[in-house]
């Protein structure tokens, strides 16, 4: 079964690995290459175990934008939305034997070096992928 791994993080998080927050530390560039180098890690053992599918970062929300129908026309927003605390900022494929596996396998990101008042804040979701509609369960 595959599951895919979800990373989140808002536009604030974003902009203090880049600096540009002015009420919040930013990100050495240690801290950066040290998550950097950890995520190229991770990686690799999946791969290495055969577990890995694919795997992809996504560019900050403000580099997004959100389609919605509003009386059956498409409504375009530019991101990054104030409505959303977190938005997806990255993620990974795995195929693997369960959903506790791939829970095992999601929760190593915990040992992810990040500066200390990111810590707390760090989220990731594991989701079985559904290969077809009946897959869904409806």
């Amino acid at each position: 079964m595959k599951y895919m791994i979800m990373l989140y993080a808002s536009q604030r998080d974003y902009d203090v690995m880049a600096g540009k927050a002015a009420d919040t530390p930013a990100w050495s560039g240690e801290d950066v290459a040290a998550m950097h180098a950890f995520m190229e890690a991770w990686n690799k053992e999946l791969v290495e175990s055969g577990e890995f599918v694919d795997a992809r970062g996504l560019a900050a929300p403000v580099h997004a934008r959100r389609i919605q129908l509003r009386g059956g026309v498409p409504v375009v927003t530019d991101g990054p939305y104030p409505e959303t605390q977190e938005v997806l900022a990255g993620y990974t494929v795995v195929e693997c034997e369960s959903f506790d596996r791939a829970t095992q396998i999601a929760a190593r990101l915990a040992r992810c070096p990040v500066p200390e008042h990111v810590a707390d804040r760090s989220v990731v979701d594991v989701r079985p992928i559904v290969d077809s509609a009946g897959d869904l369960g409806i």
